[in-house]
């Protein structure tokens, strides 16, 4: 099984769309928790991605 790159561009784009999801009055209530949590991974996602990039760079400076 080939594990998919992580794309922060693309998960930066999806939590924008949730966002506007959730804002939006018609969508339901029961699709808001699904939305919610989804957001929860991608920002699990993003800030691993972050501590990566950070944690790299720090090594090429040192």
């Amino acid at each position: 099984m080939s594990e998919e790159k992580f794309d922060y561009t693309e998960a930066m784009a999806e939590l924008e769309e949730i966002a506007r999801k959730v804002e939006d009055p018609n969508t339901g209530i029961d699709s808001i928790g699904s939305l919610v949590n989804r957001s929860r991974e991608l920002i699990d996602q993003c800030r691993n991605y972050l501590r990566t990039v950070r944690e790299s760079i720090e090594k090429e400076e040192s």
